[in-house]
């Protein structure tokens, strides 16, 4: 292929134009901090307009994978398999961050006084802490008022338990529904039709959203907070290439390939610091690389909940971090409460805006021991923070959907093993090709 072929190819690839906006957004709220600042809503209304896709593509995939099924036996299996797995694994995520935390002590040096803090600026995350309360309140808010509040309020888990009901009762009812569940499946197409045509401006979305948090927080702010940031990222690193790439080789895929298949989506995410900007496009992406579909529409919008593996590193390392910043003494048994707590406090923060900060808000009160109100710490790094917690949520939980669907026997490895060797022809290159030909 010719260097100038190659060069057009490569300014063509989304990746590559998600970067350049990165960059170039970078640049933006370095340089120009107050521009920056302006350009937040071309990045809340490129989320918003993801947003808008998520119900309907989620509500459709689960209906139609469920009601093809006809095994109601199936589906429970594969959604106690994902329990399973994701339990495990953001256990181990937690015990990780705490670990780290323990050991680096990142918030020893600040030396704050408890009793300076205002409450003030995270009044709100720990109202909405509040009323993220017990398991049960926890289980009853996954049955929604209507259906049409499930849909309005954008709560997946409520969309997928009404999905599953529905996609149920579908299949006893057989032949009789076979040209409904055709025009779902093309109304799914033209979902995915219009995924596309959004993600053409994720360049611009990503990049805004860039310049923004650079131009509202500054670069110094990074380097006030250099070792707690330092130490989530590199724990974050580890944790993605150690843990998941050893379930991946385990689910016989390589790690590398997996990364460089998704690596659009991952750009999108960091500079978004959002998972649900890119939730679509990864469900496509993980049916077309060989997961069954019913097993993608459960499993990958559930972990948004229940599997978000950047969150509880971020919880237990963070707490930490307000401990030692405020010189509160945690004993070995205070760092099996953390552990326990974020255990329940990390599930139950979809949808939540602010989602980790409430999580951490809700992990700090029921300890009863850290004030609330040293949350105004990490106010001004948050952003920072959590755009590595969403990569490491969207690479997890792609992880996850591929090892439960290895593990129910639904995952297509030879299809995936040509997907990502880039012998399996992508969608985007035929489009590409039909679109020359007709020329």
């Amino acid at each position: 292929m010719p260097a100038q072929s190659r060069v057009r190819r490569l300014f063509s690839t989304l990746y590559f134009q998600v970067l350049v906006g990165i960059i170039i957004g970078g640049l933006i709220g370095y340089f120009f901090p107050h521009f920056g600042v302006s350009l937040k809503p071309f990045g809340d209304g490129f989320i918003k307009l993801i947003k808008m896709l998520l119900g309907p593509i989620v509500f459709l995939t689960v209906v139609l994978g469920v009601a093809r099924m006809g095994d109601v036996k199936r589906v429970g299996r594969v959604g106690l398999k994902a329990i399973i797995y994701f339990e495990i694994v953001s256990s181990l995520a937690l015990i990780i961050g705490l670990a780290v935390g323990i050991g680096f002590h990142p918030g020893s040096s600040m030396n704050v006084n408890p009793a300076t803090l205002d409450m003030k600026a995270v009044q709100s995350y720990a109202t909405a802490a509040k009323q993220q309360h017990g398991v049960v309140d926890f289980l009853m808010n996954m049955i929604p008022s209507s259906a049409v509040d499930a849909f309005a309020r954008g709560d997946m888990l409520q969309i997928i338990l009404f999905s599953v009901l529905l996609g149920v009762a579908l299949s006893h009812l057989g032949k009789r529904v076979q040209s409904l569940l055709t025009v779902l499946d093309d109304f799914l197409q033209g979902m995915f039709g219009i995924v596309r045509i959004v993600m053409r401006v994720a360049p611009l979305g990503a990049g805004a959203a860039i310049a923004f948090t650079i131009g509202s927080y500054g670069i110094g702010t990074m380097a006030s907070y250099g070792k707690l940031i330092a130490c989530l990222y590199l724990t974050t690193a580890v944790f993605v290439f150690v843990v998941l790439g050893t379930i991946a080789t385990f689910c016989r895929i390589s790690f590398w390939k997996y990364l460089r298949y998704i690596w659009e989506e991952i750009l999108v995410t960091f500079g978004t610091a959002s998972t649900e900007a890119v939730l679509p496009k990864m469900m496509e992406k993980l049916e077309y690389l060989g997961c069954e579909r019913t097993v993608v529409g459960m499993v990958l919008p559930a972990g948004y909940t229940f599997n978000a593996d950047g969150t509880s590193i971020y919880l237990t390392m963070a707490t930490l971090f307000v401990a030692q910043a405020t010189g509160i003494h945690l004993s070995f048994l205070d760092t099996l409460v953390i552990l326990g707590v974020a255990l329940f406090t990390s599930k139950g923060i979809a949808g939540v805006a602010g989602g980790g900060f409430v999580a951490l808000a809700a992990t700090l009160s029921s300890m009863n021991k850290i004030p609330v109100a040293a949350l105004v710490l990490l106010l001004g790094i948050d952003r920072f923070l959590n755009e590595a917690r969403a990569v490491a949520n969207l690479i997890g939980n792609g992880i996850a959907t591929i090892a439960v669907a290895k593990w129910e026997g639904e995952f297509d490895q030879r299809r995936a093993t040509a997907v990502l060797d880039g012998r399996f022809e992508s969608e985007e290159t035929f489009e590409r090709k039909a679109e020359t030909i007709a020329q």
